[in-house]
């Protein structure tokens, strides 16, 4: 099966790259659409809150346990941002009060709110565990070496890395001042140019043309003004961008192949938004525009795959949704311009799923699916013991079982790939939100296969070089192996209250060199 697997580099985080919509307005904002439009009866005072929460949060995502988060964040968080989206008044803080006449298309009743609440209240645990490691980490450089370019004057505020697999360049994109920036094999800067605004993923075609994805916003607003760049290189080696379409709702990430079979390349774009938002693809015209087909018309669409996954000669699309229903959609090829979905992952509206990547761990010539979780910028900013590294194995007729999953406290992404070159698949990972306090060492692991699906977990000590909210694989130095480059947003967004900054604040990257090729030598 031809696989098409976009660039590694993705900014997964909610409030940078658009996750920050809270479980809490997800998990009774369903319930109001359901209600409106007629589909659900009126709340009944007689249901107890988990029959409220199983029978109206069902319909839209998966229900939310109490248990899930700890009694403050329901109380100071998530239900107060709960309240509004239902038409129940919040004057201040948890304090909510009945007005004289019932909002019009209400959702549930004022008595059923308060009993709603008293069940989320009375059932959350006081304090949530945090992800623990079941096996010791082992602080260890491993296969790997440290490389560093020169340190910016200005703070590092990297959302995107990628390596160009044609140039073996490094591609970064610094928020502070929107600019793209190419720099070479020895991570000296060649190339800049100034965006519209950050870039969050790229595709690389071939030695001087890539296209990049432009979010517009880093803030959680709903404006288009995202956009597709395609950038090439003139005579004189200058990088001259190009916009192919624009006015795109906080994108984050795209694929591009010819769905209609007209020979021209078509795209296929992650326009996350905020409130709104949508799975969209844009069909290339025999003019050179591009005619906009809504796949997918939702907020949270964070990462596609293309591929021919059901064998009919047409291209069909995985994707990851990351706010209210999150989980992995297959939508096939109709082969008449759209296309029909079908559900195969599917979690809580508080897990905060971040990436997934289809590679066949087993070697059964089957896909599986590596998943992570671990956005932790919405309603409930706290350490959680599902967030983490997960193995879905595929059954077959796209059925799919968990059987790994390693805890990883605000997991942002996970790559795999045969980084020790001995036939199996292992893991690297990063974590944005991860225990800064208490683990930092968690912020980026190196997973090594040992037997099959059990792996052994290294602790590189790079965590003082960076926070990583952006990680890309490939081969920097050109000499046959896979080497990580690891982004660094080194300001804002801390939930542990006690961190104190020990990580560089102007160093734009690391890479990780892979020295397997070099000890053969």
């Amino acid at each position: 099966m031809q696989i098409t697997h976009s660039s590694h580099s993705f900014l997964i985080n909610k409030n940078l790259l658009t996750h920050f919509i809270g479980i809490s307005i997800v998990i009774l904002s369903s319930i109001g659409c359901q209600s409106r439009k007629g589909l659900l009866p009126e709340l009944q005072s007689e249901l107890t809150g988990e029959q409220m929460v199983q029978k109206y949060c069902s319909g839209c995502h998966l229900p939310v346990s109490p248990k899930l988060a700890d009694k403050d964040s329901w109380d100071n968080h998530i239900l107060p941002a709960m309240a509004p989206k239902l038409g129940i008044p919040v004057l201040r803080g948890n304090q909510y009060y009945q007005v004289a006449k019932p909002q019009n298309q209400s959702a549930i009743s004022f008595e059923d709110w308060l009993k709603l609440v008293a069940y989320f209240k009375s059932m959350a645990p006081e304090k949530l565990d945090s992800a623990k490691s079941p096996v010791v980490l082992e602080k260890a450089w491993s296969l790997f070496s440290l490389r560093k370019p020169d340190s910016l004057k200005n703070a590092s505020l990297t959302t995107f890395v990628s390596i160009n697999p044609y140039t073996h360049n490094i591609y970064t994109s610094n928020e502070e001042d929107n600019n793209l920036s190419v720099w070479d094999t020895q991570l000296k800067k060649n190339y800049s140019v100034l965006l519209s605004s950050p870039v969050t993923q790229s595709i690389h075609f071939n030695k001087d043309q890539s296209a990049f994805v432009c979010i517009g916003s880093m803030l959680a607003v709903d404006v288009p003004n995202g956009s597709m760049v395609h950038t090439h290189f003139d005579q004189q080696k200058n990088l001259i961008p190009e916009t192919l379409f624009s006015g795109l709702l906080r994108p984050v990430q795209a694929d591009s192949g010819d769905f209609n079979k007209d020979g021209r390349l078509d795209w296929v774009v992650c326009s996350f938004g905020h409130n709104t938002g949508s799975l969209d693809l844009f069909t290339h015209n025999v003019d050179h525009t591009f005619t906009k087909t809504v796949v997918r018309e939702i907020a949270g669409a964070t990462q596609t795959v293309t591929g021919d996954f059901n064998q009919d000669g047409w291209l069909d699309i995985m994707a990851l949704f990351a706010s209210g229903d999150e989980g992995v959609w297959l939508f096939s090829n109709n082969q008449k311009g759209g296309f029909t979905s079908k559900n195969l992952l599917r979690f809580p509206p508080i897990y905060g799923s971040t990436s997934f990547q289809l590679v066949d761990f087993n070697k059964d010539g089957k896909l599986d699916i590596l998943y992570t979780c671990g956005d932790n910028s919405d309603y409930s900013r706290i350490l959680k013991p599902y967030h983490g590294v997960y193995i879905y194995l595929n059954q077959g007729n796209f059925q799919y079982k968990q059987t790994y999953f390693y805890p990883v406290n605000g997991c942002t992404k996970a790559i795999a790939t045969d980084f020790d070159q001995d036939g199996d698949l292992d893991i690297a990972s990063i974590a944005f939100f991860g225990d800064l306090v208490n683990k930092p060492e968690e912020t980026f692991i190196y997973f090594e296969q040992t037997q099959r699906l059990q792996f052994s977990p290294y602790a590189i000590p790079v965590h003082q070089y960076g926070r990583w909210i952006c990680m890309d694989v490939g081969d920097v130095d050109a000499d046959g192996d896979s080497d990580i480059v690891l982004g660094n947003y080194s300001r804002g967004f801390i939930n542990q209250k006690e961190t104190k900054q020990y990580w560089s604040k102007n160093l734009p990257f690391i890479v990780l060199e892979n020295t397997k090729q070099k000890r053969k030598d």
